[in-house]
């Protein structure tokens, strides 16, 4: 390893090529840094200071060229070194435009810092750039025209250099010397010495500098040949890339490799933990070859991306892509990548995975509507692979979600009827989906919309109009309070600023009004002189009957969901009542399982016959009845818990009624707050899993 203090243009000066490997990301910065330097320099040259350290660049040493290159591979550092480069490519056609500047030498730039001047071919660049960037560098270093509709964030950072250098904030002349005192460590390795990945994760440890899909690439690439990570890389990885839109592609492309792993290892892997469960996932696969495994990558990010961007030749997918999207279902792409797969296996038919994908939009969105807590839904999905029987494949889906109870509930239709007509849809997210899925829903020509906005047929103004009070009946401000924002009283029209607060047969009757109104929606309407509680709930009824069959319960005899019900003996019914307790050990208990219930909705407790349970998908901590105080265990590792007080016990291997390695007790009532320390532990470690 060789590490040298320098700047740019030492850096740049001579035979050298500085090339970005396949599987570096593309150039990445934006104009709020491009902001933050150039404000750096301007800072650095009015106040007369000497240098300023911008940071380091680290490559590996490659052959020497017969013509005399020497090429270096870049690890890190070609943010700011591609930027810089952008800085003095402004300079040069700042000079190139205004000639009669000669502070500024628009050739020693050229040949010095930017071009090899004798070389010909891709060794004619000093900064060779990764195929997603490389073509746009190379027409701005050859002044070569740029198609208009281009989006780049070269170009824009470029022109965000040519703006400032223009607009002389500071003179040409001193943006050049200023660029020569910014200081960079140059550091560069050796292959057959240095452990690159090593440093390279060592550089990057922070997570701050690259995405866990950027992090996942390098992995990936670095160590093949160069041969196979060409191959690898156009083949898999870069087409792979390519399915991600321009702009998203980091964000999303972290989301899909954690909705991968949680399809591939049914659990659900940490945010910021997504590139070392990869590894994991890479050294234990099923993948000899890293080839294979980016061809599966590449296989599961189409379905992904279909997805996501709802992309798709058939109508029906796509519709279904689109509400997927419109109910925010993100917690439902792991599971429904398996689907995907298994279709395109063969496994299952095209009806079969369409039927699937509604199952789980109805399951959703029935929980939204009957105001489920959605904390268990991305467990209840990443897990659902394990319910999936190969030879009864829907069937097994279907009974899966017929048999959820409490917090992993699929809403039946009277539970499902019943929320519906009641709740304020009006103040939901999903409002317009909720309309439009109404009025479409059979619809061979269906309606856009986004043409449409959102009537209140009995108005919301809380100063009702005489008659609207007189067609409501005495109570009409209950009538109004209790369904303004119900279904029964929503539906969709071009003319809402006409219609205002009139009165309903005003509303009926004119111009563009409920009589002439072609929606579906407004079918029941058009046919009635009054509008009321009645006639609200009525309509909420008949809009409820076509809920339930747009977002269905899984249809199921009572032959094919037999072999999914458990025959079990009745289960003996414990309650508190089941326990050897006094009025002290019951005045500890409801003071602690209070405060256990409030953690969150999703905590569901059981009383078993040694002990009270408090679980999500499994138990997080269990009470144990004694004499004078209550045991508490903790199902957690030892040596997970935080315990600043040093309340807790290890009983690694020990015989204990509960769950876990942790033990404490309660002995008084304002133990209470120092021991739910330590159970929020517990609680945590089974919710974020």
């Amino acid at each position: 390893m060789d590490a040298r203090k320098g700047n740019i243009y030492e850096i740049l000066n001579g035979n050298r090529q500085f090339l970005t490997p396949v599987y570096q990301r593309y150039y990445g910065w934006d104009i709020e840094q491009c902001t933050r330097l150039w404000n750096d320099i301007v800072e650095m040259q009015k106040k007369g200071r000497a240098g300023h350290f911008v940071g380091s660049i680290v490559n590996i040493a490659e052959q020497v060229m017969p013509t005399g290159i020497q090429k270096y591979m870049i690890i890190d550092g070609q943010q700011r070194m591609t930027t810089l480069s952008l800085l003095l490519l402004a300079l040069r056609d700042y000079a190139i435009k205004d000639p009669d500047d000669a502070t500024i030498n628009a050739r020693r730039i050229d040949s010095m810092l930017l071009n090899n001047e004798y070389e010909s071919g891709n060794e004619r660049y000093k900064l060779l750039l990764t195929e997603t960037d490389r073509d746009i560098l190379i027409r701005l270093v050859e002044k070569m025209p740029i198609p208009v509709d281009t989006r780049s964030k070269l170009l824009d950072n470029y022109k965000f250099f040519a703006g400032k250098i223009a607009d002389k904030e500071l003179q040409p002349a001193e943006v050049y010397e200023s660029i020569g005192k910014l200081q960079i460590v140059n550091i560069t390795l050796d292959r057959s010495i240095d452990d690159v990945q090593a440093i390279f994760e060592s550089l990057n440890s922070t997570g701050k500098e690259l995405s866990e899909s950027d992090l996942i690439r390098n992995y990936v690439l670095m160590g093949l040949e160069p041969t196979e990570q060409t191959y690898v890389y156009e083949h898999f990885w870069r087409p792979m890339e390519l399915l991600f839109v321009y702009g998203v592609q980091d964000s999303v492309m972290d989301k899909f490799f954690r909705d991968y792993l949680t399809m591939k290892i049914a659990r659900i892997p940490k945010k910021d933990r997504v590139y070392e469960e990869f590894k994991l996932y890479h050294l234990n696969c099923e993948f000899s070859t890293i080839r294979d495994l980016c061809q599966d990558l590449l296989i599961y990010a189409k379905y992904y991306t279909d997805m996501v961007f709802k992309r798709s030749s058939n109508p029906a997918f796509k519709s279904l892509y689109e509400d997927i999207n419109d109910l925010r279902m993100a917690v439902s792409y792991p599971f429904l990548l398996k689907v995907h797969n298994d279709y395109a296996d063969g496994v299952i038919s095209e009806d079969d995975l369409k039927l699937i994908i509604r199952l789980c939009i109805s399951y959703v969105f029935r929980r939204s509507i009957c105001d489920i807590p959605t904390n268990s839904l991305d467990k209840t999905f990443a897990t659902l692979r394990n319910e999936v029987k190969p030879d009864d494949y829907v069937n097994s889906i279907k009974a899966f979600f017929v048999m959820r109870d409490d917090y992993k509930e699929f809403p039946n239709d009277e539970k499902f009827a019943a929320a519906f007509v009641q709740r304020d849809i009006y103040s939901m997210r999903t409002r317009n989906f909720i309309l439009s899925q109404l009025e479409n829903y059979g619809n061979k020509a269906p309606i856009v919309i986004e043409n449409y906005t959102i009537e209140h047929i009995m108005p919301q103004n809380s100063s009702l109009s005489p008659e609207w009070q007189q067609m409501l009946g005495a109570n009409w401000r209950e009538v109004q309070k209790t369904y303004l924002h119900t279904i029964g009283n929503l539906t969709l029209t071009a003319y809402n600023s006409e219609m205002s607060d009139h009165p309903f047969k005003v509303k009926m009757d004119m111009e563009g009004g409920f009589k002439e109104s072609a929606l579906r929606l407004n079918a029941y309407v058009v046919k009635l002189t009054e509008w009321n509680e009645q006639r609200i709930k009525e309509r909420a009824a008949l809009l409820a009957d076509k809920a339930k069959q747009i977002w269905p319960f899984p249809d199921m005899t009572a032959a094919e969901l037999a072999p999914y019900q458990t025959v079990e003996k009745l289960a003996e019914r414990y309650s508190i009542e089941s326990y050897d307790t006094n009025v002290f050990t019951k005045t500890l208990f409801e003071a602690l399982d209070r405060r256990i219930q409030n953690l969150s909705p999703d905590v569901k407790r059981e009383f078993k016959k040694l002990y009270v349970a408090y679980k999500l998908d499994t138990n997080f901590v269990d009470i144990v009845f004694q004499k004078q105080r209550l045991r508490i265990s903790l199902n957690m590792k030892f040596s997970e818990v935080i315990d600043p007080n040093g309340i807790c016990h290890d009983i690694t291997g020990l015989g204990r009624w509960g769950n876990g390695d942790v033990e404490l007790y309660m002995e008084h009532a304002s133990d209470v707050d120092q021991i739910m320390e330590v159970v929020e532990q517990a609680y945590r470690l089974q919710a974020d899993e």
